[in-house]
């Protein structure tokens, strides 16, 4: 029987024609496998199946997920998430239950500014929806400036966040960006790159970060992510999902909200 595989032709490059063929013919590639976006069973021959190829700076990983979660492309990571994408697909090694602060790629206004980044379900007519919530650490200034302000909000409305008054309703989508999960873990939030290039890490995370079951089923389900952000102290780390709605309730009142809605990396927007 046909197996129904993707081989993207980035993932072709890396690992080579008679490679890839090989697994399009059903040799190297397995019966079953766990999904390395969502963590569930797939089975190539019953089901589209995505490549996914993590490169480390010394090593190469192949895995493999339904086409739905995320599709076939080429994720550069450093050794150390390598290893722990390693551990996570094996299950060798449970996953970290709270998510760390990932610190700002060089574009992100401040240059150095340490974004942090928390995972929670938000319940939007009844349905709920996986979210991140991003927070600096400090104040962010305009790049050439050096404050004393902090112009976190302004300079994502630029990019076409939009202000949230209701959290009750869903934020709509920004176009080009995207959320990067893989091996059922979190790599980085993605915007368009220059002149339509490919996309550059708007946030990456030092350690590929967890996210509950719970999250990935909903973000199996949805294919989309909504991101809220806030200033510096408006949303503090909340230890359950109720008191994070609270907060960002109360964020959104005093006028310090912004959110937008991503899909996985490689998906279609809407």
């Amino acid at each position: 029987m046909p197996r129904m595989l993707d081989v993207s032709d980035e993932v072709r490059a890396e690992i080579g024609d008679d490679e890839a063929e090989r697994l399009l013919v059903g040799e190297g590639a397995p019966r079953s496998y766990d999904c390395t976006s969502c963590r569930t069973p797939g089975d190539p021959e019953k089901e589209p199946t995505s490549t996914v190829l993590f490169v480390g700076e010394e090593t190469a990983v192949l895995a493999f997920a339904h086409a739905t979660c995320i599709p076939s492309q080429v994720v550069s990571v450093s050794e150390e998430q390598l290893q722990g994408a390693v551990r996570s697909i094996t299950g060798d090694s449970p996953a970290p239950s709270v998510p760390a602060p990932g610190e700002g790629p060089q574009n992100v206004p401040g240059g150095q500014a340490v974004l942090g980044i928390t995972s929670g379900l938000i319940l939007i007519d009844g349905a709920l929806h996986p979210a991140l919530v991003v927070e600096p650490t400090a104040p962010i200034a305009r790049p050439g400036t050096t404050g004393p302000g902090d112009d976190f909000l302004p300079l994502l409305i630029e990019q076409g966040f939009i202000p949230v008054t209701n959290t009750a309703e869903l934020p709509s989508p920004l176009p080009g960006w995207s959320v990067l999960l893989a091996a059922g873990q979190l790599h980085a939030v993605l915007q368009p790159g220059t002149d339509g290039g490919k996309p550059v890490a708007w946030w990456q995370a030092h350690q590929a970060l967890s996210v509950t079951d719970g999250w990935r089923a909903a973000v199996n389900k949805t294919q989309r992510v909504l991101i809220y952000a806030a200033p510096v102290g408006s949303i503090g780390q909340q230890p359950r999902e109720d008191l994070l709605r609270d907060a960002l309730d109360k964020a959104a009142a005093g006028g310090k909200l912004v959110a937008a809605s991503m899909p996985l990396a490689g998906t279609p927007g809407a």
